[in-house]
């Protein structure tokens, strides 16, 4: 079978007939793999846009309805939804299947941008590599057309790279308006060069020795798998069929010909299996393209390289709130993002290449790299403490490659569309930014191919789920009309633009004065209750899908997605209808998702059981002393009694399930209570930065303060009335 590149305009086909593009109008003609010309009648129109929702038992119907789709899509990442939206707007029957649920790989896990590839550019120059260039020109026009299809999901973020040699200020200068001239009409903002003084006045955090000046250019920025879901419920509303927990389990031939004419598939939820046919199956599973070629044939060599991206959040205050900082040339080759997003900062690295069987696990040496690289662009008086790592993930990105290459970092992400002699098409490679080209591409090769008579791409300018009646000051009316608090109500508006009513209508009344409806999940962030109900309707069916993906709370702190699951889960059940033992699965599923996927195995591995205890004799003295304020009965640990009793003393109140939480966090050995070798092994860890934010530490702290202040006599503290 060819390995062959569809760029725009143009497909190449397997088997190698090539076929262009023409523009369609009322009627088209093209000749297909086999020769035969085809005539194929243009769609006059997009098919209406439904306005509810179908469920997911409605769409599963649909796809056991007993008839033929056009399109059947594997995969719900970015690219399988745009292929499924491109489709079901040309008047197409379409159908997507997704094992997991929509966004739950690589489009989840991405840097956050919206991107032409400025180090691509570089290198298209460099090596005088025309592909490379048309790959960033395509990604600068499709960039400009994401942030306008999903206004409220993304926007334009202004990129700093720091300048520390003189030489380098022209050369990047060059570099990045060259970017801005490929752009063209399409550019978001002029780049421009900032002096030392006015760099740090932007950027304060940055370090201030040897720095010579800055460069801020333009991208975008958006909430990833939220776009993606948008992407995969706006198919849903104009007639596509789309299903996630639904597994492909092996392709279906004709016995006449032996061409592909659809997939025996499984609900993962309930286990039932059923087929489905379509005159053509689309291939769209990114990192595991190669797993669903191969149940095509298994001789067919691989064509896909994975490469993986650690990423780290931390507190938004270690960057500006609406200024990145990028570093294309790290100690080790690799490029460092550092980025503002949902109010806290992302940072990471790209390529480094992995085995696509395992989970993406991120490791301590990945982090400890990344907080190596953030230490060296910050001044002094920012202590980067490992303790400071929020949340952490590794994204795969699906590269395109020769099956002998392993140096992933010459690799770009062109996008390329093969057909099997079977009749599989498959799309891989690309980047988030060029989805919508790459689905188009896909479909014009799958109309040419299966003589599918449908019109030409209508994705251009069409919005998005949430974005056609969404403006800047919506979340205004959602304070005025539903007495949601000014965060949430911004939160929600950028969330699900003029969905976000939707949302509102359903929020719970909070019985306090201010504000009247929307209970938090958690309290440092604007996530409310209403969410989850909403969640299911957005076809979430675990805690996972909405802890990581219909809110972002994994994403952004794993210890207050933690805390939020018992709610969520409690929720869920009764949408769901969950039984007692479903609730306890979906509770320990969610927990090992955050412990392996979200780092907080990582975290937690910060503070042992063994953990080493380097203080210095007066601090030894000086914790200890404060432990025996809440172990009176100098029994050598401390319980939730002991806490609750010094908490009384200084008229705080707290439940016992959240002192529970706090105690457990430093209960090393988990037997119910808080050693003081525990105790001095948390308070040395928070000394070094490898713990922050330890409640227990604060609460303990806090409550000697108090006893202190009540210990002085009235005589002593200067008397009163």
């Amino acid at each position: 079978m060819a390995f062959q590149k569809a760029v725009k305009g143009t497909a190449l086909i397997g088997g190698g007939a090539i076929a262009t593009v023409f523009g369609l109008s009322q009627f088209s003609q093209h000749r297909n793999k086999h020769g035969a010309l085809v005539q194929v009648q243009a769609a006059e129109a997009v098919p209406a846009r439904k306005e509810h929702l179908p469920t997911r038992e409605q769409q599963l119907a649909a796809l056991q309805s007993g008839g033929e789709f056009d399109v059947l899509v594997i995969g719900g990442g970015a690219t399988g939804c745009g292929c499924a939206l491109d489709a079901a707007t040309r008047g197409l029957k379409t159908a997507l299947l997704e094992r997991d649920d929509f966004s739950s790989g690589t489009s989840s896990r991405s840097t956050k941008l919206i991107h032409g590839g400025v180090r691509y550019l570089q290198k298209a120059i460099m090596k005088l590599d025309f592909e490379q260039y048309r790959m960033v020109k395509e990604a600068l026009e499709e960039r400009a057309h994401l942030l306008q299809s999903a206004p409220h999901l993304s926007g334009a973020l202004p990129i700093m790279l720091p300048i520390y040699k003189w030489w380098q200020l022209p050369y990047y200068w060059i570099g990045i308006k060259l970017y801005d001239l490929v752009a063209g009409s399409q550019c978001l903002k002029s780049s421009y060069v900032l002096t030392k003084t006015r760099a740090l006045e932007l950027f304060p955090m940055l370090r201030r020795d040897k720095l010579v000046g800055a460069i801020v250019y333009y991208d975008g920025q958006h909430n990833d798998a939220r776009m993606n879901l948008a992407i995969a419920l706006t198919a849903a509303r104009y007639g596509a069929a789309t299903a996630n927990y639904t597994e492909v389990r092996h392709l279906l031939k004709s016995s006449d010909t032996g061409r592909v004419c659809g997939v025996r598939c499984r609900d993962v939820l309930t286990g039932k299996e059923f087929d489905v046919r379509a005159k053509c199956v689309i291939n769209a599973t990114g990192p595991f393209t190669d797993s669903v070629r191969k149940m095509d044939d298994q001789e067919v060599p691989n064509i896909c390289q994975p490469s993986a991206g650690v990423h780290i959040v931390m507190p938004g205050y270690y960057s500006p709130d609406n200024m990145g900082l990028l570093d294309p040339d790290t100690s080790d080759g690799r490029v460092i993002f550092f980025l503002p997003w949902e109010k806290m900062t992302i940072a990471g690295t790209t390529d480094s290449p992995t085995d696509v069987t395992a989970h993406p696990i991120p490791t301590e040496e990945d982090i400890n790299f990344i907080l190596s690289e953030v230490r060296n662009y910050l001044g002094p008086d920012v202590e980067v403490r490992r303790g400071d790592v929020l949340a952490a993930w590794s994204g795969i990105r699906p590269l395109v490659t020769n099956p002998d290459s392993k140096d992933t970092q010459s690799l770009s992400r062109n996008h390329v569309v093969t057909i099997s002699d079977s009749g599989l098409i498959t799309i891989a490679g690309g980047k988030w930014t060029t989805y919508r080209a790459m689905a188009r591409d896909t479909i014009d090769a799958a109309v040419r191919e299966h003589n599918l008579e449908a019109g030409s791409c209508q994705t251009m300018g069409l919005q998005l789920e949430g974005a056609v009646d969404w403006s800047p000051t919506l979340y205004i009316r959602l304070v005025q009309d539903y007495g949601l608090e000014s965060e949430v109500a911004q939160h929600l508006a950028s969330t699900y633009g003029d969905k976000a009513f939707e949302v509102a209508k359903i929020a719970q009344v909070t019985g306090k004065r201010w504000p009247i409806v929307g209970k938090r999940l958690v309290s440092e962030f604007p996530y409310i209750e209403a969410e989850v109900v909403y969640g299911v309707k957005e076809y979430a069916r675990t805690a996972v899908d909405i802890i990581s993906r219909r809110t972002r709370l994994a994403f952004l702190n794993v210890q207050a997605a933690d805390e939020a699951l018992p709610r969520i889960v409690d929720i869920m059940a009764k949408e769901l209808n969950w039984s007692e033992q479903k609730k306890k699965e979906e509770l320990e599923t969610a927990k090992t998702f955050l412990y392996y996927e979200m780092g907080y195995k990582v975290k937690t591995d910060q503070l042992t059981d063994s953990s080493e205890i380097s203080l210095v004799p007066s601090d030894i003295e000086r914790y200890k002393k404060r432990f025996r304020m809440f172990d009176k009965d100098k029994k050598g640990f401390i319980t939730i009694l002991d806490v609750q009793r010094v908490l009384q003393s200084i008229s705080v109140q707290m439940d016992e399930n959240t002192l529970h939480e706090i105690l457990n966090e430093v209960d090393l050995n988990k037997n119910g209570q808080v050693e003081l070798n525990e105790f001095l092994q948390l308070m040395s860890a928070i000394q070094k930065g490898r713990v922050s934010g330890s409640r227990l530490a604060v609460l303990m702290k806090s409550a000697e303060e108090n006893l202190r202040r009540q210990a002085i006599p009235v005589d002593r503290s200067g008397g009163g009335l």
